[in-house]
């Protein structure tokens, strides 16, 4: 088995986990964000769902960024897990990573769309309880590095 058979498997079940161990629908919070990727070089949007802590601090924060621009529009759906840590200004340092599955689809010069494994390595600021700043690092086939704000409706 190759080895973009095997990343595809772990996010799989990295992902089902996750949805394993979701929290009922009245302890989540929704939210929305924006930025800019590198490798592919695009503007994304997207929404995320966060929830409640599933251990200790670890909270289940999916999300789906639509990708335009590099001649392709990429669809990510990242089933990511976020610690944050508490600093002194009152909002939050976290870090996580997740497991992503990638839809690619080129543009040009034909029309073409692949499915594709990733994996992202997170760091953010949380600020004001509701926005926050994140920089992704991509492994596999997920962007190599994305950098956006989003907001949290509490």
């Amino acid at each position: 088995m190759s080895m973009k058979k095997y990343a595809f498997l772990l996010c799989l079940a990295l992902a089902l986990f996750g949805l394993l161990h979701a929290t009922p629908a009245a302890a989540q919070d929704f939210g929305a964000r924006i930025g800019v990727s590198i490798d592919p070089d695009q503007f994304y949007f997207g929404g995320h769902v966060e929830t409640e802590p599933v251990f200790e601090q670890l909270r289940f924060r999916p999300n789906v960024e639509i990708g335009f621009g590099d001649n392709l529009t990429l669809v990510a759906l990242n089933g990511e897990f976020i610690w944050p840590f508490p600093v002194q200004n009152g909002g939050n340092i976290y870090v996580g990573m997740g497991p992503a599955i990638n839809i690619y689809s080129i543009n040009a010069p034909v029309d073409d769309t692949e499915v594709e494994p990733g994996m992202n390595f997170l760091v953010g600021f949380e600020f004001e309880e509701n926005y926050f700043a994140e920089l992704k690092v991509g492994a596999i086939d997920s962007p190599d590095v994305r950098f956006g704000f989003g907001y949290t409706w509490r």
